[in-house]
C-alpha cells in the first residue's frame, strides 16, 4: 500500500479572508454604530493576534478582550486602536493597562479604588467602563448599587483619576430575540445610563449588543456593538438562522490524517469499555485527535466525521489523543485526511453540527481546540506577523 506523503498529523485550518468578510458583514448589520471584535479566549480558538488582524481590516473599530494579559498582547504586537479589557480580580496590574492605553471595566466601587490607585502610581489617567448588571445575573454592578458606583466614578473624574468613557450590560436571550428579558434588560439599561447622565457622566460610547443583538435586535445598538461568535462565522441563533442565511463563513476547518486503518471481524469492541462493536467485518481508521486536543469526549458514538468519501460517526469512546471510525467496506490509506468540521460547503460537518451531536453551543466547539493542534493561515492578513 502506498502511503500518502507526510503532512500534519492535525492541523486547524483559519481563513483569516473569512474573519474578515464577517467583520464587514457585522459593521453592515451594525448601522452606523461602531463595532468592537471580540477576541478573547485566543481568538475564540482560532489565533488571537491573526483574528484581530483580521478584524482591524474588516473595519472593526474595537476590540475586546476578557483578560488583561490578552490585551496586552494585543499592544505588544503594534495593535493601537481603541481595546478593552473587562473581567479582573483583585490585586489586577491596572497600572500596565493604563501604561498600554487599555480600557477597563468597573462594576463596582472596590474595583474603581484599586483602578484609581494605579492611576495614581502611573500618572495616568484611566479609561473606564462602567457596567451594570441590567438583568443577566452575571458581571456588573446590580441596578440597586448602580448609583454608588456612578457616585464613586465621579468623584474620581473630579480628581483627575479616572474618565468614563463607556457604560455597558449584557444580555442574557439575546439569541431569543422574543424572550421578554430582552425588552426588561434594554428598559433597565437605558434606565442606567440616563442616571449616569443626571450625575454627570458623559461616556463616549454605551454597549449592550452580543453577535445575536447585532444581527437580530437593531435597537440595542446604542453607539457600539460586541459581536463575538458572529466574527468566526458561526451562527448566534442557530435555531432562528445559519451562518450562511446571516451571510457568515465559518473560518476554522479541523483536520486530521489518518494514522492506522486496518481490518477487522464482525462483533470486534472498539476503544475502551467496547462501548461500539462492529456489525460486520470492517476497516477501522485511527484518527490522532481526542480530548486532550479538544475533540469532546461527549462525541463517543455520535461525534460526525467525513472520511474517506462520506460522513461517519465516532466509533467508541474518543479517548485522550484518538478515537475510532468505522469506515465499512470503504478503503482509506494511512495519512488520508478526515475533516472534523469545517463551513458545510465540501459536505463536511459543521462545528453547530459538533454542538448538536455532543449536547454543546458552537462556541465552545472552536474554543476548546487545544495547543497541541497546529493553526495554519491563509487569506490576505496571514503572514503579517505576530502569532
Amino acid at each position: 500500500m502506498q502511503r500518502q506523503p507526510a503532512g500534519p498529523r492535525a492541523q486547524a485550518l483559519i481563513d483569516l479572508d473569512a474573519v474578515e468578510a464577517n467583520v464587514a458583514r457585522l459593521v453592515e448589520a451594525s448601522a452606523g454604530a461602531a463595532v468592537m471584535a471580540v477576541v478573547k479566549a485566543d481568538g475564540y480558538g482560532h489565533g488571537l493576534l491573526p483574528v484581530a488582524r483580521a478584524a482591524r481590516a474588516g473595519g472593526a473599530d474595537w476590540l475586546g478582550t476578557a483578560l488583561l494579559e490578552e490585551a496586552l498582547a494585543l499592544r505588544a504586537a503594534g495593535d493601537a486602536g481603541p481595546l478593552l479589557c473587562w473581567l479582573a480580580a483583585p490585586g489586577e496590574d491596572y497600572a500596565a493597562a493604563l501604561r498600554a492605553g487599555v480600557d477597563v471595566s468597573a462594576s463596582a466601587p472596590w474595583v474603581l479604588g484599586e483602578i484609581a490607585s494605579a492611576a495614581a502610581t502611573t500618572g495616568r489617567t484611566a479609561r473606564v467602563h462602567l457596567k451594570v448588571d441590567s438583568g443577566l445575573g452575571r458581571s456588573g454592578s446590580t441596578v440597586a448599587a448602580w448609583p454608588e458606583l456612578v457616585a464613586a466614578a465621579r468623584r474620581l473624574e473630579s480628581d483627575g483619576l479616572v474618565e468614563v468613557v463607556g457604560l455597558w450590560s449584557h444580555l442574557a436571550y439575546a439569541d431569543a430575540p422574543g424572550h421578554p428579558t430582552v425588552a426588561a434588560q434594554l428598559v433597565a439599561f437605558t434606565e442606567a445610563v440616563a442616571l449616569a447622565a443626571r450625575a454627570g457622566v458623559r461616556a463616549q460610547v454605551r454597549h449592550l449588543a452580543n453577535s445575536a443583538a447585532t444581527l437580530t435586535l437593531p435597537q440595542t445598538h446604542f453607539d457600539l456593538t460586541r459581536p463575538g461568535l458572529a466574527v468566526y462565522g458561526l451562527s448566534p441563533v442557530p435555531e432562528q438562522a445559519s451562518a450562511a442565511e446571516l451571510g457568515l463563513t465559518p473560518a476554522m476547518k479541523l483536520t486530521a490524517r489518518l494514522a492506522l486503518v486496518k481490518r477487522v471481524e464482525a462483533g470486534q469492541g472498539v476503544s475502551y469499555g467496547h462501548v461500539y462493536r462492529t456489525a460486520r467485518a470492517s476497516t477501522l481508521a485511527l484518527v490522532p485527535l481526542g480530548y486532550a486536543d479538544g475533540v469532546p469526549r461527549s462525541a463517543t458514538n455520535c461525534g460526525p466525521v467525513l472520511a474517506a468519501g462520506a460522513c461517519r460517526t465516532v466509533a467508541g469512546r474518543v479517548c485522550m489523543d484518538q478515537f475510532m471510525l468505522d469506515l465499512g467496506e470503504d478503503e482509506a490509506e494511512p495519512g488520508d485526511e478526515v475533516v472534523l468540521f469545517g463551513s458545510g460547503a465540501a459536505g463536511e460537518p459543521t462545528a453547530q453540527e459538533w454542538a448538536e451531536a455532543t449536547g454543546t453551543i458552537s462556541y465552545e466547539i472552536v474554543t476548546r481546540i487545544g495547543v497541541r493542534v497546529p493553526r495554519h493561515y491563509v487569506g490576505r492578513c496571514a503572514g503579517q506577523g505576530g502569532q
